[in-house]
């Protein structure tokens, strides 16, 4: 599925198929926070980006960062469970850092459930590191992990 797959920038009518998979694929149990009008905020916003994992003509993930002067928070990633392991997470998480490499980002944080051992395990085979456990992170009832990469750490990529 990986190999028909491209990366691109989210478009305005991607918005409600991202906010669709974020409701079903991450955020179960703790309501609909990213919902389209949200999605579509972000789509606007001169300091985030949006991008899409698109296979077969379907989005089958997306990120969405934003970006400070030299730091960016990865605000919400995730890839359809039935394209997981196919190498597609990867190669969003590598057009995401690309694109802050390129503007100068030199550190990477984002949260996931403390409980979401794939999750983790993802992060840490991209080279993120665990930082520390944010109590009632989420909806003031479950427990977040900090997760965190130095891109200015790695060696530039050739070309």
């Amino acid at each position: 599925m990986a190999e028909t797959c491209t990366i691109r920038l989210a478009r305005r009518d991607d918005a409600v198929r991202i906010a669709l998979m974020s409701r079903e694929f991450i955020e179960g149990g703790l309501g609909w926070r990213w919902t389209p009008p949200r999605i579509n905020a972000c789509l606007r916003n001169t300091a985030m980006n949006v991008a899409v994992a698109e296979c077969d003509g379907q989005i089958a993930g997306f990120g969405i960062m934003q970006y400070q002067e030299f730091e960016a928070h990865l605000m919400l990633f995730g890839v359809m469970p039935q394209a997981r392991r196919r190498g597609i997470g990867t190669r969003l998480l590598q057009w995401l850092e690309q694109v802050a490499t390129e503007a100068g980002i030199e550190l990477i944080f984002l949260e996931a459930r403390l409980t979401n051992v794939a999750a983790r395990k993802f992060y840490r085979a991209h080279g993120y590191r665990e930082l520390t456990v944010l109590r009632r992170y989420y909806a003031g009832t479950e427990d977040a992990l900090r997760i965190g990469k130095d891109l200015a750490a790695l060696p530039l990529p050739t070309r």
